[in-house]
């Protein structure tokens, strides 16, 4: 059975895409080589041996670390039930998620009465449920090297652009192009909560026809 390294596990609410407001546990793992400069979570890029600690040391964390642990999927779900949380709806993020199997993880909490969502940057084959909402939030032109892939695109019930420049827009837009994506939901996300990312974001979503997401989860400082 597939074995995940977990940065993260805690119970919150969705900031972000078609969820915004929804109760979620989230399961942040670790690893990640794409390499985007405004990345939120840099602290789960690298894998370092040293840095495994016990469940227990990952569930009480009180800041960001490079610390994780490994369980596998019967593992995760015991300790989400162990942990009392109300929500039903699970978000896997990283790092980079679909650097993993994600089948057999989505399988079980869904069997268990959960829905499931993997937020990813489409680098990485995506390997998960038929049930699975999957964001992508395409990571064009990073450092890593890493290309989009057609089929993440394709798979995604969702897209979720950052965004601060033209540049980022006419991307996004050539990547649709690209990958023959007509129907699915677009978001707009500015990178920053700075003015200019975000005005470039609202005037780009009227004019074509796509929807703005606004990181609510840290306009009103929660996790």
């Amino acid at each position: 059975m597939t074995q995940y390294k977990i940065n993260e596990l805690f119970e919150t609410i969705q900031g972000e895409g078609s969820f915004t407001g929804q109760p979620s546990i989230f399961i942040r793992l670790q690893g990640c080589p794409v390499g985007c400069s405004w990345c939120d979570t840099k602290h789960t890029w690298e894998i370092n041996l040293e840095s495994q600690v016990s469940t227990n040391a990952v569930l009480t964390k009180t800041a960001e670390t490079d610390e994780w642990t490994e369980l596998d999927a019967d593992q995760i779900l015991r300790t989400v039930q162990s942990q009392g949380f109300q929500a039903r709806h699970i978000v896997i993020t990283g790092g980079e998620p679909c650097m993993y199997d994600l089948t057999d993880l989505c399988q079980l909490f869904e069997q268990h009465g959960y829905s499931t969502q993997i937020e990813t940057s489409g680098t990485f084959e995506i390997l998960t449920t038929a049930d699975c909402w999957v964001t992508v939030s395409p990571k064009v032109n990073m450092r890593g090297g890493y290309k989009v892939l057609s089929t993440a695109m394709q798979r995604a019930n969702e897209i979720k652009h950052p965004v601060a420049t033209e540049q980022h827009v006419d991307e996004l837009k050539a990547l649709l192009s690209q990958c023959k994506v007509t129907d699915t939901p677009v978001y707009l996300q500015p990178i920053s909560q700075k003015e200019r990312a975000t005005k470039l974001a609202i005037e780009t979503c009227i004019a074509n026809n796509w929807r703005l997401s606004v990181q609510v989860h840290k306009y009103i400082g929660i996790e």
